[in-house]
């Protein structure tokens, strides 16, 4: 029999936007139950992008997965004191509110701690607690632009951003996997634990191949669009009908590319015996590749590169990506009836297996204090005593 991981941990979700409502979303897709804390008239991020008149946005329905949603007023009267009961009655609290605000609503750490001794406090910041910046607001960009990733893409003139927010849901995943251990440590010791994430950490992860190289050999290497510099052919290309990607990387496909092409005598050509030659020596191998693709469809090239072991993919628009075969194959998108929508939302899955253990979608995002009462009376709370929060504006 199939079971749930969290089952029975009890999760607050103080978050907003991406990174902290994202890593609570994990830990409901494991099993715990998670309940978003909202103001009164809603999150920003609830509307933000709205798919419909006065509705919520697309990344709030994907973030806000396997939750129930409750409104809440920290600061009028009673709120205070049903933010102590939810912080007795939970296991995990996490946001990404700024420390004046954490401390006004009394769920930083130590006001937690002292609430519950074994509460995983788990907090999302732009910067780090620590440095000159630790003040200031961020949202994803951020990290693009500190850790050096922007700088590298686009043109040396024009550095370009990628609209994805990449930064945002890594460090979700990376507060996941520290609420996770801390469980953990919880588990084997009976201690709480204070968890900490930022925007910045996470980013400067994903450059980190760029930070050491820069480091040690101070290569100032500049944005060169989408062609890799460490391999060749390795870039995005343009045929009949569209684009590929193409990555060569390594000596076993190198081998293989050449063979595709009929360009097996490029195997003996010194300027191209390894990665790191083919990288500087890439004009050729790029001309190569593009007269490859010019005179085929998508189809053709990447057919025929497939069949060599060529690592190649289309570029997806957003609709080619929801009709991808690959996709459909691996059940990633969970069709979502919510109130309002013309048509079911496509929310995607939790990205990790996880055996046998029951992980996943199991619950539609919630409508705005959906759950408020419901939760309130888990609490104790009296409908009267609920009717008496709702006149003083608590929720």
């Amino acid at each position: 029999m199939k079971s749930s991981i969290l089952s029975g941990v009890r999760v607050l979700d103080f978050g907003r936007h991406i990174a902290a409502p994202s890593c609570a979303a994990i830990l409901g897709d494991l099993g715990a139950d998670v309940i978003r804390i909202e103001k009164r008239e809603g999150g920003e991020d609830r509307w933000l992008g709205a798919l419909f008149e006065g509705g919520e946005g697309g990344m709030f329905l994907q973030n806000n997965r396997n939750k129930r949603s409750m409104t809440l007023d920290p600061t009028a009267p009673g709120g205070a004191d049903v933010v102590r009961k939810l912080i007795e009655a939970s296991d995990v609290l996490v946001h990404n509110l700024p420390e004046r605000i954490e401390a006004k609503f009394g769920i930083d750490y130590n006001s937690a701690k002292a609430i519950r001794d074994d509460v995983v406090h788990v907090s999302v910041t732009a910067y780090g607690r620590e440095g000159p910046y630790r003040d200031r607001l961020g949202f994803d960009a951020v990290g693009q632009v500190m850790s050096g990733a922007v700088y590298r893409s686009g043109w040396p003139d024009q550095p370009v951003r990628t609209i994805v927010p990449y930064v945002d849901f890594l460090t979700g995943m990376a507060a996941a996997n520290g609420a996770l251990a801390a469980l953990f440590h919880r588990q084997a010791t009976g201690e709480g634990q204070k968890v900490e994430a930022s925007l910045l950490n996470t980013a400067l992860l994903t450059t980190s191949a760029m930070l050491i190289e820069q480091n040690e050999l101070k290569a100032d290497r500049v944005a060169a669009l989408n062609r890799g510099q460490q391999s060749a052919p390795n870039n995005i290309y343009r045929c009949k009908d569209g684009f590929v990607l193409v990555q060569v990387v390594g000596d076993p496909i190198f081998r293989r590319w050449i063979a595709a092409i009929g360009r097996e005598e490029l195997a003996d050509d010194p300027r191209f015996r390894d990665d790191k030659s083919r990288g500087e020596n890439w004009e050729m191998l790029d001309a190569i590749m593009t007269g490859f693709c010019e005179v085929r469809t998508r189809s053709q090239a990447l057919g025929e590169l497939s069949l060599a072991r060529v690592p190649a993919y289309p570029i997806n628009s957003p609709q080619d990506a929801l009709d991808d075969p690959q996709v459909a194959a691996m059940n990633m998108l969970t069709p979502t009836e919510y109130p309002g929508l013309q048509r079911p939302a496509s929310i995607v899955e939790t990205p990790f297996r996880v055996g046998e253990a029951e992980a996943g979608f199991a619950r539609r995002p919630p409508k705005l204090g959906e759950h408020t009462d419901q939760i309130l009376s888990e609490l104790g709370l009296s409908a009267d005593e609920i009717a008496a929060l709702r006149d003083q504006a608590a929720i």
